[in-house]
C-alpha cells in the first residue's frame, strides 16, 4: 500500500508548479501593467454608460452614480495593489491573469474600512457604496446595460478596443529575467 503510495506521489511531483512571488516579478513591469488594467476596465465602463445614456438620456443619474460606484472600486484595487506590491505581496497570485492578481473581498474591503491605514478612505468609498441604498434607477439602468450586451454591433468599438488592450496586458510578460 505504501509502495502504491509513494508510486503515485512519484508522478504528481512534476506536475506541481511552485507559484511566483514577487522576487520573480519586476515590480514596476507589474505595477504598471495592472495599471493599465484598471485604466482599461474603467475606460470600458465609461463607455458602456455612454452608450446607454445616449440611447435614454432619463438614466443619466443612475449611470453616473453606478459609474462612480466602478470607479472607486477600481481605484481602491488600483491602490491596494500598490500598497501590497511594496508591502504584503503575499495578498497578490501572479500566477493567475492580471484582473485576478489582487482579490479583495467584502471582509478585506470592510476591514480596511475601519481601519487608519492608507487604504482606509478608498476602502470606505466602496464598503459605504455597496452597503448603501441602492439609486432609486439601479434597475432601470441594468436592464439598459443588458440590453445593450446583448447587441454585440452596438458595442462593437468599445468591446473591441478593451479586449485589445486586455490581449496586450495578457502578452505582456513581467517576469525577470535570469
Amino acid at each position: 500500500m505504501s509502495r502504491s503510495a509513494l508510486l503515485l506521489l512519484a508522478t504528481l511531483l512534476p506536475g506541481i508548479a511552485v507559484a511566483k512571488d514577487i522576487n520573480q516579478i519586476d515590480p514596476l513591469c507589474a505595477t504598471q501593467k495592472y495599471h493599465n488594467y484598471v485604466n482599461a476596465s474603467i475606460s470600458w465602463y465609461e463607455s458602456l454608460v455612454d452608450l446607454t445614456i445616449k440611447k435614454d438620456p432619463k438614466l443619466d443619474d443612475v449611470a453616473n452614480w453606478f459609474l462612480e460606484g466602478r470607479r472607486n472600486h477600481f481605484m481602491l484595487n488600483d491602490e491596494a495593489f500598490d500598497y501590497y506590491v511594496e508591502n504584503d505581496p503575499s495578498k497578490l497570485n501572479f500566477d493567475a491573469p492580471v484582473e485576478s492578481w489582487l482579490n479583495l473581498t467584502q471582509e478585506d474591503i470592510k476591514t480596511l474600512s475601519n481601519s487608519s491605514g492608507v487604504l482606509a478612505d478608498a476602502a470606505k468609498k466602496v464598503f459605504e457604496f455597496r452597503q448603501g441604498q441602492a439609486h432609486q434607477g439601479n434597475y432601470d439602468l441594468r436592464s439598459a446595460l443588458a440590453d445593450l450586451l446583448s447587441q454585440p454591433k452596438e458595442i462593437k468599438v468599445p468591446l473591441e478596443r478593451y479586449n485589445n488592450e486586455m490581449k496586450n496586458l495578457a502578452e505582456t510578460q513581467c517576469d525577470k529575467q535570469s
